[in-house]
């Protein structure tokens, strides 16, 4: 009977089907999923059985024993399974011999009449529990009992394997420590999403994490900077600090510890030493890495690039294969990753020694020099029985013969390595960065930039359409990067990663083909309970109002109107607003299409159920609302495909959020013309301006405003010298052109750019053309 079952499991598409409604809340999905009738209850008697004395069946059963123990507060304890016991309604730990669950898979059937769960491997009995637990009520997840929860759990048949052999996540403790017991935390969740791979970045620029007992000065030296930058990195100009020393280092035995302990848990721990770049902090320590050996070398106290780097001389040789050595007897597992990524070639150039080892080893230029210390490097590594594993700037001068590459830079880098027979593991920053903002910029948590919500991250495919067949097998998996510049804290961490990282899960763990990001949220919802229990600090962004502006059409004596629509990802919830300035409750106003506006209007909203900040923001009614205009200079297409931002009454509130500004660059001008439909009266124009100094966006010099009835020439121009300073916070520059008495159909506006950069105050952007970011060109 069991073999028919298995037979119809595996002819069976992926379904997510559910007998009733959110039975079924399992993240990841499982491959083959059937939904059955009734539920297994547990009881006073229920026992977990193993067979023989296989140490895999009992540790997954005593995982599911103990912690049921703790919840449920029934008896439930693992047992040798006997004839007697097998006619009970048991949960029961099988040997899989068919050959179909594969080294990280299992069968699972759930019956009223008991629980049976068949695996291979260790990973697949311990999946499986993870699992078991998601079928059972949220409460199982906690540290207490929960008496009145029923204790039961729905009807299924399972066939489930992952796709990817590599599902990760990475965890920066460089640019803000992390103690042990979070580690162990973050690796705690990985096993429970079925994730396999935790990879550890311990050295960077602002600190090394790891003991290296031949070198004591890494970690009485390089673990600490006396200060860390206040803020984003472009919040202010020139940069501050806090005048705080930061500092924390791994000893050899707290990691032993925590390799254990995610042994346990069946998490690979990939750890990274980085090369030839990000390696301020042990120059800080020894000096004679550089090549500039007489340099004060202090670590790093502020991000991005830092131009000094190791020199490859075989000293540094021998202080990375010593490093490397004693890294890999702490970590058994087969990958060592050496970074490999942004390294600035600026002190090779003016190294002699640099230039005659590039002419000694007949290389083409300084790529062919990075090059050359990762081959070498990964000859080291390779003759020690392991593996490299490097961001994807190692393909750059050749990659290495047997390195596997991380591709970060969006996915070329993976398509390449794969075409050329590497591994590869796909982590573009579009859409596995999740240091990145996750909803509206000006509410959240400060962050480096850019905007990723959850949705984005499970739209991903980590697979290449670009890749043959033969050339996808190269792919070994998908991994999450989270880099800690701005994230000071374990709540702070846990709030970037989840849930985003449960998408990740999702994407990495399922069969290929199409998914439904709509039952996705449904199951993650529910999920978020789970997370309740364990007392995670997650985002709630799930139940957040969004807004987006568009426009009535225009005919006749009916003018174009403003309409806001609201949604949201919870398609169970109900969105409540209002129009009058007070705040929203669930007695307001009912969410059901979209909103008009007449005037300049403020619209507060809250979902129910409802998440953790309620929603605001005005929308600015003004006589180019949706009215279309056109660029004279170049248009900025990636900023303004549409060519609607300017006029669309959604005003850029923050230098925070890059999406509402149309954004020019290479020192380019502006000039653009609205077209108002009709003449009309002007008595006042007002556009902002970006200033964000340390990232080369400047105010203007100047804004022109012009008005024109018929289009061909223009009066009533307005010329407004823009006075800025440049020292201070990063703010968004109001400019102003008032008319007294005016009236016009065309509106022209010629933004002149700042020009050049100031070199000076550490900016990288110095000396080159300065960008300009401009946003709603409103017209009274």
């Amino acid at each position: 009977m069991f073999r028919t079952l298995i037979l119809l499991l595996l002819t069976t598409t992926l379904t997510f089907a559910q007998a009733t409604e959110n039975e079924y809340n399992i993240i990841p999905f499982p491959a083959r999923f059937s939904a059955g009738a009734g539920r297994f209850v547990l009881t006073g008697t229920t026992k977990i059985l193993t067979t023989g004395k296989d140490p895999a069946q009992a540790a997954a059963a005593q995982l599911l024993s103990s912690q049921l123990k703790l919840t449920s507060g029934l008896p439930i304890s693992v047992a040798t399974v006997t004839p007697a016991l097998a006619k009970g309604k048991q949960i029961l730990f099988d040997k899989h011999t068919a050959g179909r669950c594969g080294p990280e898979g299992y069968l699972l059937r759930v019956t009223p009449d008991g629980v049976r769960v068949e695996a291979e491997t260790p990973k697949g009995y311990f999946y499986a529990a993870q699992t078991l637990m998601q079928l059972l009520p949220a409460d199982v997840y906690g540290t207490t009992r929960a008496a009145s929860t029923n204790w039961s759990m729905p009807a299924c048949d399972i066939l489930d394997r992952p796709r990817y052999a590599y599902r990760g996540l990475m965890l920066d403790v460089c640019r803000h420590f992390m103690p042990v017991t979070f580690v162990k935390k973050f690796i705690d969740l990985l096993a429970m999403h079925k994730m396999n791979t935790f990879h550890w970045h311990l050295t960077d620029d602002q600190g090394w994490r790891i003991e290296i007992k031949k070198y004591p000065k890494l970690t009485t030296v390089g673990s600490v900077r006396k200060e860390t930058l206040i803020g984003q990195y472009g919040e202010y100009y020139p940069q501050r600090f806090d005048g705080k020393p930061h500092g924390g280092f791994y000893t050899q035995e707290q990691i032993k510890d925590v390799v254990r302990y995610a042994a346990a848990r069946h998490v690979t721990i990939v750890p990274e030493i980085e090369m030839p770049g990000h390696g301020l902090a042990a120059l800080a320590a020894y000096p004679e890495l550089g090549c500039e050996p007489a340099k004060n070398y202090t670590v790093g106290t502020r991000w991005g690039i830092i131009r000094d780097v190791f020199c490859p001389t075989e000293k540094t040789f021998t202080f990375l294969q010593d490093v490397l050595t004693e890294t890999m007897a702490l970590f058994p597992g087969k990958y060592i990753h050496i970074g490999g990524d942004e390294c600035p070639k600026d002190a090779w150039k003016k190294s002699a020694f640099c230039q005659e080892l590039i002419k000694k080893q007949n290389l083409k230029d300084e790529n062919g020099l990075q090059s050359y210390v990762i081959r070498r490097i990964e000859k080291f590594v390779n003759s020690k029985g392991r593996a490299i594993i490097g961001w994807d700037e190692i393909l750059e001068g050749g990659l290495a013969p047997n390195a596997t590459v991380m591709s970060w830079r969006g996915v070329q880098g993976g398509i390449e390595a794969a075409k050329q027979k590497h591994t590869v593991v796909m982590t573009p920053g579009a859409f596995c960065y999740i240091d990145k903002y996750q909803a509206d910029p000006t509410t959240e948590p400060l962050a480096i930039g850019g905007y990723l919500p959850v949705e984005k991250v499970y739209s991903y495919e980590p697979t290449p359409a670009e890749l043959t067949a033969d050339e996808q097998k190269y792919i070994l998996g998908v991994q999450g990067n989270l880099w800690t510049e701005y994230i000071q804290t374990p709540t702070d961490v846990e709030y970037m990663v989840y849930p985003r990282a449960v998408a990740l899960a999702e994407i990495g763990w399922m069969p290929a083909g199409p998914r439904n990001f709509e039952d996705f949220a449904a199951r993650l919802k529910n999920h978020l309970k789970r997370f309740d229990r364990i007392g995670l600090n997650y985002a709630k962004r799930l139940l957040d109002v969004r807004a987006e502006t568009q426009f009535t059409d225009e005919n006749g004596s009916t003018p174009r109107q403003l309409q806001v629509r609201l949604s949201k990802l919870d398609t169970d919830g109900k969105i409540f607003f209002t129009t009058n300035g007070r705040d929203a409750t669930p007695a307001a106003t009912e969410y059901i299409a979209p909103i008009t506006l007449t005037k300049t209007t403020t619209i507060k909203a809250i979902t129910v159920p409802g998440n953790d900040k309620p929603f605001a923001e005005t929308f600015i009614i003004h006589r180019a609302k949706g009215k279309p205009y056109t660029y004279a200079t170049p248009a900025p297409k990636n900023a303004d495909p549409d060519l609607k931002r300017l006029t669309d009454g959604q005003v850029a509130a923050s230098p925070r959020d890059d999406r509402p500004w149309v954004q020019v660059s290479g020192g380019n001008d502006i000039e653009l013309t609205i077209d108002l439909g009709e003449v009309k009266p002007v008595t006042k124009v007002t556009t902002s301006f970006m200033k964000k100094v340390m990232y080369g966006v400047l105010p203007p010099k100047s804004v022109e405003v012009a008005l024109s009835r018929e289009g061909d020439s223009y009066k009533e121009a307005i010329a407004q010298p823009v006075n800025e300073p440049l020292e201070g916070h990063w703010r968004v520059v109001p400019v102003v052109a008032d008319f007294k008495t005016a009236r016009a159909r065309y509106v022209r506006v010629i933004i002149k750019n700042y020009g050049i950069v100031p070199d000076e105050h550490q900016n990288e952007r110095g000396g080159k053309p300065a960008s300009l970011a401009v946003d709603e060109v409103i017209v009274e």
